[in-house]
């Protein structure tokens, strides 16, 4: 599977308002979602390819259809795109993917969602950020994806933070490399949007204490970096981030430079966050992933405290 691809960011609330409320009243034919879907399942099989990779993980039955809204340049190699999904069917926990059905692509992708579940509830919006590769859906959304193109989507998957606001506090621990950052940022969106929802309250899901280990190439690979750092500018009490680069080559910006370690995340920094109290979500490259898993079980964490997800 490919973990790709939240307040709605300025220049898509500024951009594409309009285009989403306009588009909240078009939805693809029955005939026509039954047919791409149809189509796609059947044609989509490739050993390697994300239908059968995740054929036995957990998924809803609901097929909605969707719009893209807005479309922005993430980073050199990541699209940004938002979806309208007007369907009230379609929901969605975070960290979550979604299949996604484009018509006349035969191979189905699989994106996991960048946004909070509170966008979808009160604009029926959620984003992605998809890597460029030359798997045909990460190509279309690259090369002919344009605003109002319609594709359907499906939520799958078993890596999620959905706390009742009964359940004991806890502290996480997200270990991101790469575009594995995107279903740990709705993870930690979510967890902003629980704090918030608390501190106007005064009940809900108490969060415990957040520290984000994020890892790429250099910092122009270093995604959502202006959406991390103001949730932890918002919230310095509860919302820590680590960013590691491991080949930067140009000089590091006065605003990130704080933020920053050269090289690549340590087991160490990773034990030092070890407790009972503790849930580790480790999204990336397999090699990455199978690493701090292991390290986390060698240092005894139990293993229903250590979720992770590969993306390919």
């Amino acid at each position: 599977m490919a973990c790709a691809a939240v307040v709605v960011p300025g220049f898509l609330r500024s951009s594409v308002g309009a285009i989403c409320t306009q588009a909240a009243s078009l939805r693809l034919m029955p005939s026509t979602l039954r047919h791409l879907t149809l189509a796609s399942i059947m044609k989509s099989k490739k050993k390697t390819d994300h239908l059968e990779r995740t054929a036995n993980v957990v998924r809803r039955e609901v097929v909605s259809a969707a719009k893209v809204c807005g479309a922005a340049n993430e980073s050199p190699s990541v699209k940004r795109l938002c979806l309208l999904v007007a369907d009230k069917d379609f929901s969605f926990k975070a960290g979550q993917w979604i299949d996604f059905f484009i018509p006349g692509v035969s191979v189905v992708g699989g994106f996991s969602i960048c946004s909070s579940p509170r966008l979808l509830e009160q604009e029926r919006m959620i984003e992605l950020a998809v890597k460029y590769t030359n798997h045909p859906p990460a190509l279309w959304i690259h090369n002919q994806c344009t605003l109002d193109s319609e594709v359907a989507v499906r939520v799958g998957g078993e890596f999620f933070f959905d706390p009742e606001p009964s359940d004991v506090s806890r502290n996480l621990v997200l270990i991101a490399g790469g575009v594995g950052i995107n279903p740990l940022l709705s993870i930690l969106r979510h967890s902003a949007d629980l704090h918030r929802e608390r501190a106007n309250k005064g009940s809900g899901y108490e969060i415990g204490t957040i520290k984000l280990f994020y890892s790429a190439k250099n910092t122009s690979e270093l995604l959502f970096k202006k959406n991390i750092l103001d949730l932890v500018n918002e919230f310095p009490e509860k919302i820590a981030c680590s960013l590691h680069v491991t080949k930067q080559t140009t000089q590091i910006s006065a605003e990130l430079k704080p933020y920053i370690t050269e090289g690549r995340i340590t087991e160490k920094e990773i034990r030092d966050h070890i407790s009972k109290e503790t849930l580790f979500y480790i999204c990336g490259p397999p090699p990455m992933t199978d690493f701090f898993s292991k390290q986390l079980e060698n240092s005894h964490v139990p293993k229903e405290h250590i979720c992770f997800e590969k993306w390919w």
